[in-house]
């Protein structure tokens, strides 16, 4: 394959997000490496990266291409690997995103115990509610609540997510209980903006029915933690997943109504990473932990 190279070094470009660091685990030079990748440009006809002098960013098709490069270098790697060499012990810096609130409540407490187990790995934990660039920002693994998880990406299912609706007993005592999915039309309905069907409505599944009833609330949020502690001081209903809600539930600080219907269906949580990947040892091992440490009964969920 006449541009294997080139497309060797433009897999290692984006993975090290530098033409040097590229150069330097290429064992080469950094102006033959940008050499190589203008040569891959020029035959495919196209752009991959835009290049500026303060960053590098790439391009819709680079992106795409990107992965065609990534796992043909991938295999590469792999068929050179023995069964003793896939077998090592996990090492190195395993860089995952969460989002902000399930990071604080779960994934901090499961990271000890990974950690713990695997002394030789190192973690770099990105926390945000943003939806990011898996393979442009270079993470190995992205933790996602998702009903829809990308098409383009392995998932792994880690556990299920169950959505509760509620509110503050006192809420729930001066403006009355709604019964059904249409009567929040009438309530403050507290917005996680984050949440994918925020400015459309809240789902719920009845049988086989949908019901998506038009919400009205003074308050739209984009951090969970804020939207949860206004539910707490009794400002209006929300829709939150168990993980989140569980201990406010067990200890009566919230309550749970229209038990009868199926919040957001489908979500579930999942462990998403490049397609078609050699999995390294601590990748392996981590997504291996999450199943463990979780599970398919979430502990979450016991109230």
């Amino acid at each position: 394959m006449e541009l294997l190279v080139e497309m060797m070094a433009f897999a290692k470009v984006v993975e090290t997000r530098s033409f040097s660091a590229a150069a330097q685990k290429l064992n080469t030079s950094k102006s033959l490496v940008s050499k190589q990748v203008s040569n891959l440009e020029s035959a495919l006809g196209v752009r991959l990266l835009n290049r500026t002098t303060r960053r590098m960013s790439l391009t819709e098709i680079g992106t795409a291409y990107y992965e065609h490069c990534a796992r043909i270098t991938q295999e590469i790697d792999a068929a050179k690997e023995t069964v003793t060499q896939l077998q090592v012990e996990p090492r190195g810096v395993l860089k995952l995103t969460s989002p902000v609130i399930f990071a604080a409540l779960h994934l901090a407490p499961a990271l000890q115990t990974f950690l713990q187990r695997y002394d030789e790995v190192e973690v770099e934990l990105d926390v945000t509610d943003r939806p990011v660039e898996i393979v442009e920002e270079a993470y190995d693994v992205a933790i996602r609540i998702s009903d829809n998880p990308p098409p383009n990406m392995i998932a792994r299912k880690i556990a299920p997510v169950r959505w509760v609706t509620c509110a503050s007993p006192a809420y729930l005592e001066r403006y009355g209980t709604p019964r059904t999915p249409q009567e929040l039309t009438q309530h403050q309905c507290l917005v996680y903006l984050g949440m994918p069907t925020a400015r459309s409505g809240w789902r719920y599944q009845s049988g086989s029915k949908e019901i998506t009833p038009v919400i009205n609330g003074k308050c739209r949020v984009n951090n969970s933690s804020v939207l949860l502690q206004m539910a707490l001081e009794g400002l209006g209903i929300v829709l939150f997943p168990t993980y989140i809600l569980s201990k406010y539930l067990k200890d009566g600080r919230l309550k749970q109504i229209l038990p009868d219907v199926v919040a957001s269906p489908g979500m579930n949580m999942y462990a998403v990473y490049m397609p078609n990947r050699y999995m390294q040892p601590k990748v392996r091992a981590f997504i291996d932990h999450l199943l463990e440490h979780f599970g398919p009964d979430p502990h979450w969920d016991q109230f």
